[in-house]
């Protein structure tokens, strides 16, 4: 009989939750992942595989009896643009876990939710205790998963919660794609109001490393991670811009003219950008992480420019392949069809 640690990672197939997988068995835990979608080919051969939907309960269950740590991280995110999803995948899924969770007498679970938690606050840096104030719906629902975790606090299951920044590193693509491909074109880039907001990442690895640490430690807290390096907008993009050597130039445009517009082509389906991304895309929004730092003896290894630049190399090395499958079952792992934003290109 092994003595791992078994870790149940749920999306384990996507983009974080393959990164996740990989690092766990690197530290010798042994993982089992529950998806709808497959696992890639270099990991198949050392996991369990669950296909099943976070909504049947049984199969959930099932795939919990066991375990020791579950790592959830099953969401729609915010391009999915679809309000029945958000709640249906993102609260229940999140009830389903933790119940089945309880029930196997799993030791501990790591919910992993979103900046998107804590609106547009004017507070920043954002700290664990800042006013919770979703201003659209993907964040209610994240909200909603995290109100669940609370309210199972207790009942045997320790449940850490990680906020995490906007991910980058490599294999990123969703709507970053749209932006490495203007990129490789030389294309011009907007930003609002001259990108002058601080706006932080957080680099795969380094999520990676602080929902590992939460597990290990035991803890029973909320804890927000983004690079303890990181800068405005402007100058996380100029340094791309330097290293990718491109024509492309930064443009400033109007927030106030061109958030209204985002929504109502978001609304309408014509933009593959979501209300969640109209509204933080031009925001100052950092973390304070102190309590991450202090308590999970964490501290991101990559700064926003190191992110950025890595996800840049990344695409350029696998444009090819990825422009020719353009799409895949997770929106952060796929191409995205620009819509409208093709002619934003264009005319900037």
């Amino acid at each position: 009989m092994s003595n791992k640690i078994h870790a149940l990672i749920t999306g384990g197939s996507g983009y974080f939750g393959e990164t996740l997988v990989k690092d766990l068995l690197k530290r010798g835990y042994q993982c089992s992942i529950l998806d709808l979608n497959n696992p890639s080919q270099d990991i198949m051969s050392s996991i369990t595989f669950h296909r099943a939907d976070i909504l049947e309960f049984k199969a959930v269950d099932i795939a919990c009896n066991g375990i020791d740590i579950i790592f959830h991280n099953v969401a729609q995110v915010p391009l999915a643009n679809d309000n029945k999803l958000f709640d249906s995948v993102n609260r229940v899924g999140a009830e389903n876990i933790i119940k089945a969770g309880i029930k196997n007498k799993c030791k501990h679970l790591v919910y992993t939710s979103s900046s998107a938690i804590y609106g547009v606050s004017a507070l920043n840096p954002i700290s664990e205790e800042c006013p919770r104030d979703p201003q659209e719906n993907y964040g209610r629902s994240k909200l909603e998963g995290e109100k669940i975790c609370m309210d199972n606090r207790g009942q045997g299951m320790r449940i850490s919660v990680i906020r995490p920044r906007t991910i980058l590193g490599r294999g990123r693509l969703g709507i970053f794609q749209i932006l490495f491909e203007w990129v490789f074109q030389g294309s011009n880039i907007p930003v609002f109001d001259n990108g002058e907001n601080m706006y932080q990442f957080i680099h795969i690895d380094d999520l990676s490393e602080a929902c590992i640490l939460s597990a290990e430690k035991d803890s029973d807290s909320e804890y927000n991670v983004g690079a303890i390096d990181f800068c405005s907008m402007r100058e996380t993009l100029e340094a791309l811009l330097e290293h990718a050597k491109t024509n492309s130039k930064i443009r400033s445009l109007p927030s106030s003219v061109v958030v209204p517009l985002m929504q109502f082509f978001a609304f309408i389906r014509l933009s593959p950008l979501s209300p969640f991304h109209a509204l933080s895309y031009g925001e100052a929004r950092y973390f304070n992480t102190n309590k991450t730092e202090t308590e999970l003896n964490w501290k991101s290894k990559y700064s926003n420019k190191d992110a950025i630049i890595q996800s840049y190399d990344w695409y350029l090395q696998n444009r090819e392949s990825i422009l020719l499958n353009a799409s895949t079952n997770s929106h952060h792992k796929s191409a995205v069809s620009q819509g409208i934003l093709s002619l934003v290109g264009k005319f900037l």
